[in-house]
């Protein structure tokens, strides 16, 4: 993973080598091994030279905002249908209407309009202990308000897009009603107050301070790959499940990107966008970082592989956005810190 400090020494070579025929200038809020990887081929395939921004999400929005006209970028590559859909609002997107990309992923995985796509599907799932609970108790996200798991779940802070976007989901096949229900009945279900990131939802059922837990799946297949013994062993005392698979599936996420509405180099842009819906740069997401392809077809990581196929809630990705402001709101009225 690159250190801030070092993606920001990469600003000044975008700015000074904008709007040339050989180069698409990236900001990414992704810092994986695998984006790197990612580059190279594109680079190798068409000979267009990548020069990349590393940032958090919040913090590259506002910078496009800062430069305005003048801002090098010509993608955004970033996490979670919420973070790109606070982008589209503040105008740092334009449309594309590709071909290729209309072809080759699904609607679900395109906005609308053309705002931005997704590359990368990623499946936030339940965790839990099989020694002290019967995966029929939680095969649904709307059993994890019920009162038989009172002080039994691990689950991330209301300020975690992750959880803004499955609140979002809710709202959208529940109703907001329901939705505010199902927060509220989390909350109170909450073995502790929310703390850390998805690995450590895993870690606390792992440990026994909880029962059930929420997480992105592959949070989940790294610990099992983990180098470390004590985390590998922690994840083997852990099993994984995919909700909802009675009716609408499991609530998937993105990794997705955008054209920037002032692109210096907007065909090399697409092209790069384009090369991510391709087999080659699908199966680099899929086996470099335990993410789902969205292109059919593609091979998985064999650990995902063997999981099997399982049902997949098929709302178009805007809509988590488009919900994003109430999920906030409602979190705020339950009192999910």
């Amino acid at each position: 993973m690159k250190q801030a400090p070092v993606a920001l020494a990469v600003s000044a070579a975008l700015f000074s080598a904008s709007a040339l025929a050989d180069q698409v200038n990236i900001y990414s809020a992704r810092h994986y091994d695998s984006d790197e990887i990612l580059y190279k081929a594109f680079t190798d395939e068409t000979g267009i030279e990548v020069n990349v921004l590393e940032g958090d999400s919040d913090q590259l929005i506002q910078r496009m905002q800062r430069e305005g006209i003048a801002s090098p970028a010509d993608v955004m590559l970033t996490v979670d249908a919420g973070r790109l859909w606070r982008a589209e609002e503040d105008g740092l997107f334009q449309s594309v209407d590709s071909e290729v990309l209309n072809e080759r992923l699904p609607e679900t995985m395109r906005h609308p309009d053309g705002m931005w796509f997704g590359f990368s599907q990623r499946a936030r799932v339940i965790f839990y202990n099989p020694e002290n609970v019967d995966p029929s108790e939680i095969d649904t996200y709307e059993a994890l308000a019920e009162p038989g798991l009172e002080g039994r779940v691990c689950i991330r802070s209301s300020n975690n897009i992750y959880n803004q976007s499955l609140l979002a989901s809710l709202i959208e096949h529940d109703g907001a009603e329901n939705a505010e229900a199902w927060a509220q009945g989390v909350v109170n279900n909450m073995a502790r107050d929310p703390e850390g990131g998805d690995t450590d939802q895993i870690l606390g059922v792992a440990s026994g301070e909880c029962d059930v837990a929420v997480a992105n799946h592959y949070y989940y297949t790294r610990l099992l790959n983990s180098d470390n013994d004590a985390e590998r062993e922690a994840a083997e005392r852990v099993e994984i499940l995919f909700p909802n698979q009675d009716d609408r599936g499991t609530h998937i996420n993105v990794g997705g990107a955008g054209l920037v509405a002032n692109a210096q180099n907007p065909e090399n842009g697409i092209r790069f966008l384009e090369f991510l819906a391709s087999n080659e740069a699908q199966e680099i997401l899929a086996e470099r970082n335990y993410e789902f392809p969205v292109v059919d077809g593609v091979a998985k990581d064999p650990l995902l592989d063997s999981w099997g196929d399982f049902k997949r809630d098929d709302i178009n990705m805007s809509l988590l956005g488009e919900n994003n402001p109430e999920a906030v709101r409602i979190f705020d009225r339950v009192g999910w810190r």
